[in-house]
């Protein structure tokens, strides 16, 4: 089971995970994109690579504004998984926006 991360350690994955922020015990992102299609593109690509890695993010679809949640429910808080994730959600955000 992963462990939680401390503080610190949150602190320090913020200071690399620059669009992030921590909330209600989370790290949660807002995206706005060009359009809903680019949108679910987004999701589409996010809930592939959440099955690979069997580690899922709170995504709530507001027409072209996309906000994940990445929190480690069984343990209560914020992981290594979850800063993991979040890494690999820029990765997806950054490469529909380009593509």
């Amino acid at each position: 089971m992963p462990e939680l991360l401390s503080d610190e350690e949150v602190g320090k994955a913020l200071g690399r995970l620059r669009e992030w922020r921590r909330g209600d015990g989370a790290l949660v992102r807002e995206v706005e994109l060009e359009s809903f299609s680019q949108a679910i593109q987004v999701v589409n690509r996010v809930a592939e690579i959440a099955e690979n890695d069997n580690h899922h993010p709170d995504i709530d679809i507001r027409w072209r504004t996309l906000t994940f949640r990445c929190v480690t429910h069984s343990e209560g808080g914020i992981t290594a998984n979850d800063t993991s994730l979040a890494e690999e959600i820029d990765g997806v955000v950054d490469a529909i926006r380009e593509g």
